[in-house]
């Protein structure tokens, strides 16, 4: 059976989606890149803005119109009643005779799943009610899985959950896991976004102490108003992310620093969005990821009063990613004249990224998934790293 995967949203998606495969091929089946060659259609779709549904729901329709014959599965963080409508034929064909997963193999990099679900009930925020509450992979299940990756020679796993930070297993948390992991040697490991917190400060601490652990984080703060958070209901304060940040730029100089930030949540007033602008401004990012807010039915901030017209989420949005666009040139013009280490993501092609999160390109060869030590000779106007390989 040859089987065609489409994938949307995070890397938790990803993650999942490659598991799938992996199935797939230990069944005996082959893994096409046509939807006209494939029997079955595998959809992995996204929820977490209403245009990321959007956009599975146009392919799901384009499917079942131009394929009706074909066997077709709708996973992921959709509404059941579009999974359960489309996938009804074809589970059967999907669960039958499951064999023991085997590790994925078509990708550069390893996703590591460790973590699903949320408890959080931020009023924005829809994916709880496709996921459900928080659980964790059992600890030695995923350093088993994690040392599986290293022996098919992948040279950089990437951690990934729903909320990395509620990940607990035997009274270990993730700075336990993240310690247990670059304890395995080889690989470089490289944690997903968390949110400022009791275990965001720790994981910060084991990151800084091992150095096969990437030097960077990726840090869900959403806003730079105390005001704004309070009525998304996140669990921390603006003044724990920025001593998050602070802490991890101290420990980690050299570190790439990302966040996520919403803008045009409703009742965001002039002020809140100076608050957030004020936040980068004043805090090392490199790496910023800024979108405007989405109302998602069925979440309650649907339906709080004093919605922020369309037009002014999009231009505070572009503020925004303005702000941070020097500073990440700044971040990357630091790595000019200095060796930076990449996993190479192509066969024909020597780039890949580096630990602290800045893509490079370098002339020279090296296998595709090797580790690559790159002499940085350029630095481009959109912070991407030229150079050339080098062996020492």
């Amino acid at each position: 059976m040859n089987v065609c995967f489409e994938t949307f949203g995070c890397r938790l998606n990803r993650a999942e989606a490659l598991e799938r495969e992996a199935e797939c091929l230990a069944r005996g089946w082959s893994v096409v890149s046509s939807h006209a060659e494939a029997d079955l259609i595998i959809v992995r779709g996204c929820s977490v803005t209403a245009r990321a549904q959007g956009e599975c729901e146009r392919l799901i329709r384009h499917l079942k119109e131009k394929y009706p014959l074909k066997k077709l599965i709708v996973e992921g963080c959709l509404p059941n009643e579009l999974k359960t409508h489309y996938s009804s034929k074809a589970k059967a064909v999907a669960v039958a005779a499951k064999p023991k997963a085997q590790v994925p193999l078509r990708t550069a990099r390893a996703y590591l799943k460790v973590q699903d679900g949320c408890t959080g009930g931020c009023t924005f925020c829809i994916v709880p009610q496709f996921r459900g509450g928080p659980s964790s992979v059992p600890f030695d299940d995923v350093v088993s899985k994690a040392l599986r990756f290293a022996d098919a020679g992948y040279n950089e796993i990437v951690v990934t959950g729903c909320n990395l930070s509620l990940y607990e297993s035997g009274g270990r948390h993730l700075p336990d896991l993240v310690d247990a992991l670059a304890a395995i040697g080889g690989p470089r490991i490289r944690v997903g976004s968390i949110e400022p917190g009791p275990c965001a400060m720790e994981t910060v601490s084991a990151i800084a102490g091992r150095e096969n652990v990437c030097r960077f984080l990726h840090v869900a703060v959403q806003s730079g108003s105390q005001k704004i958070l309070a009525a998304m209901r996140r669990p921390y304060k603006v003044a724990d992310a920025e001593k998050l940040i602070k802490t991890a730029n101290e420990l980690m100089p050299n570190a790439g620093i990302g966040c996520d930030m919403m803008t045009g949540f409703p009742g965001e007033l002039e002020i809140d969005f100076f608050s957030s602008s004020g936040f980068l401004k004043r805090l090392p990012f490199s790496n910023v990821h800024v979108f405007p807010y989405s109302e998602r039915p069925g979440t309650l901030a649907a339906a709080f009063p004093d919605p922020v017209p369309r037009e002014i989420r999009r231009k505070r949005a572009h503020i925004l990613a303005d702000i941070v666009s020097p500073k990440r040139l700044a971040f990357a013009k630091r790595f000019l004249g200095k060796t930076v280490e990449i996993v190479v993501e192509h066969e024909s092609r020597c780039e890949g990224w580096t630990g602290e999160y800045l893509f490079c390109r370098a002339n020279g060869k090296a296998a595709r998934k090797s580790k690559a030590k790159v002499v940085v000779t350029r630095v481009h106007s959109d912070a991407t790293l030229e150079g050339r390989v080098t062996t020492a």
